[in-house]
């Protein structure tokens, strides 16, 4: 995000200097309610309602800010992929994303899509659509809306797994290749070619 939250705000950016201030918690571990956004802002303890309901909006409004950041960072000062070996750079880019704003990115993931937050939708809803526009660009021939599930869950479920602990996180270049890695194993893989079902006959 490009405000920065400080005692006060200018006229019209109460909301910019809400979510920065709920950002920042959010990412230093610090539990926050509305009331102690209000006062890491800087604002007065109702001012936060006239922009989010409860803490579910604010934290929607997280999320919100959070796949667009992703969209940002996958897409900034790179052009679209055109090769498999291009396409896993955006994995790359998708988990390292994952390891710098940890809890930005389980915030994202962590709830479902409601349709009563509509920016967090769209949001959501540019990221997929992102994804199919390179998978179409790089295998024009393929089931795109398949290979996008398998690609999406092939790269959120490394995002997680090292996320949780179970893939080393550091250092980071061995995380990059780790990624590029199974992108090349799952895209070179081939099945072996078989002519028929098993003989089954009793002899």
């Amino acid at each position: 995000m490009s405000t920065s939250s400080k005692a006060g705000y200018h006229h019209g950016d109460l909301r910019a200097a809400l979510l920065e201030a709920a950002m920042q918690m959010l990412e230093e571990g610090e539990p926050f309610s509305l009331r102690a956004v209000a006062r890491r802002a800087g604002v007065s303890p109702t001012a936060p309602y006239r922009h989010f309901a409860d803490r579910e909006a604010l934290e929607s409004a997280l999320a919100t800010e959070g796949f667009r950041d992703l969209k940002a960072r996958l897409t900034e000062g790179r052009a679209l992929p055109s090769s498999a070996a291009e396409l896993a750079e955006l994995g790359v880019a998708y988990v390292h994303f994952a390891l710098q704003r940890p809890a930005l990115f389980r915030l994202m993931f962590g709830q479902p899509c409601s349709d009563a937050s509509d920016q967090r939708v769209q949001a959501a809803a540019e990221l997929h659509e992102l994804l199919a526009l390179v998978l179409g660009r790089v295998f024009p021939d393929a089931d795109v809306p398949s290979l996008a599930t398998a690609a999406w869950g092939l790269v959120h479920g490394l995002a997680f797994l090292h996320l949780d602990g179970k893939l080393a996180t550091t250092p980071r270049k061995d995380v990059a290749t780790r990624v590029r890695s199974a992108f090349e194993a799952i895209l070179s893989a081939k099945a072996p070619r078989t002519s028929g079902p098993p003989d089954t006959t009793p002899r």
